[in-house]
């Protein structure tokens, strides 16, 4: 903690203003300057005083003083060694509390994701000077810790966080519109973040890639619909929220067994789930190779024409066999022996020409 000075000139006059300010370590071991208390013009007696001040509470030589503290309305204090103080109970206020620990944590995973050394070289300032990389991290922690809108971020939830004294960042970065700008700003950066990504995991996590989940939802929007012949990707379609009066956006995404995503993509809300699958094993080959790898998905997504070019590509999957087919093997199914796969679970194994089938029992589902 010290003096700073900010000098002004007004009708050919210097004016030096004072301020208390003290150094904070942010994120990355970067030391920013934070004002305690603003002093305004002193004289040099006036200064002198305040440097005896900050000495007694921040000097070099750190002075410790042992105290004890008691209630104002207690009237017979204990003969203590060191010196005793009064405390009005009803004086104390907490002011700003902030969320802190949880704010440090997400950066600390940013940090051992190494996202700094991919996103520093795309995301530059602004020709006004916000970091536009500041603002991903303040989102993305956001995102992990209380998941909400970006008006939300706005309006309450920086504010109420500490992610300002960790990234050395004022109230200006939270300014409502540059979420939605930052947003913006990293989707043609998307399927390159993916790869970094897997590399990262692999490293770290050692996350494998041999069995991918591939599913699709909706999400709806109570809204007027779009004019005819708009850009805009919301529509009527199938509603999985039973809100077939809202219009809505599809999203499909292709995950790991441990939930580490690998791509995404939001498509019009009147898309058919068994229309996404082939532009997605495309994409996935492309970036991390024709490796061979079993894909689990609901028995919706695909269609028959989709299995058959799976198995010609040599591509595994795993997938619900539609009812009206599986009464065609249901007898074959029933003459297999029971295999006891683990404690409450037991599965029929049928191979017919390239495909099995494989019936499952599950005790701990039926008992609920």
């Amino acid at each position: 903690m010290f003096l700073r000075a900010k000098t002004r000139t007004k009708d050919g006059k210097t004016h030096r203003y004072w301020s208390v300010v003290e150094n904070h370590r942010v994120n990355g071991g970067r030391v920013v300057q934070r004002q305690i208390l603003y002093l305004g013009e002193l004289n040099d007696n006036q200064r002198a005083g305040w440097i005896r001040t900050i000495e007694t509470f921040w000097g070099k030589k750190k002075k410790t003083r042992q105290l004890a503290l008691f209630p104002d309305d207690r009237k017979e204090l204990p003969a203590m060694a060191c010196e005793t103080i009064r405390v009005q109970l009803d004086k104390i206020e907490l002011r700003r509390p902030r969320e802190w620990g949880a704010c440090w944590l997400g950066l600390y995973v940013w940090d051992m994701l190494e996202l700094d050394t991919f996103w520093r070289q795309r995301l530059s300032p602004s020709r006004k000077g916000t970091s536009w990389l500041n603002m991903l991290k303040a989102l993305v922690c956001y995102r992990l810790i209380d998941p909400g809108s970006e008006f939300r971020f706005h309006r309450e939830w920086y504010i109420r966080s500490a992610m300002g004294d960790l990234l050395g960042e004022d109230y200006s970065l939270a300014q409502k519109d540059k979420p939605y700008r930052c947003l913006d700003l990293l989707l043609k950066h998307r399927d390159e973040l993916f790869v970094f990504l897997k590399g990262q995991w692999s490293k770290l996590f050692g996350a494998k890639y041999d069995v991918l989940l591939y599913d699709l939802t909706s999400t709806y929007f109570e809204s007027d619909p779009p004019p005819a012949g708009s850009w805009s990707k919301k529509r009527f379609g199938y509603s999985r929220d039973k809100r077939s009066d809202c219009v809505q956006v599809v999203v499909a995404v292709v995950l790991t067994p441990e939930g580490f995503p690998i791509a995404y993509e939001v498509y019009p809300g009147n898309t058919r789930d068994t229309a996404t699958l082939g532009e997605f094993l495309d994409r996935i080959e492309k970036h991390h190779g024709k490796f061979r790898r079993t894909w689990l998905m609901d028995r919706g997504i695909p269609t028959e024409d989709m299995l058959e070019k799976m198995r010609l590509r040599g591509i595994d999957y795993l997938v619900g066999t539609p009812k009206g087919h599986l009464t065609r093997v249901e007898k074959q199914l029933l003459e297999q022996t029971w295999t006891q796969a683990r404690e409450s679970v037991r599965v029929k194994i049928l191979q017919q020409e390239s495909e099995f089938y494989v019936y499952v029992e599950s005790n701990d589902r039926v008992a609920t």
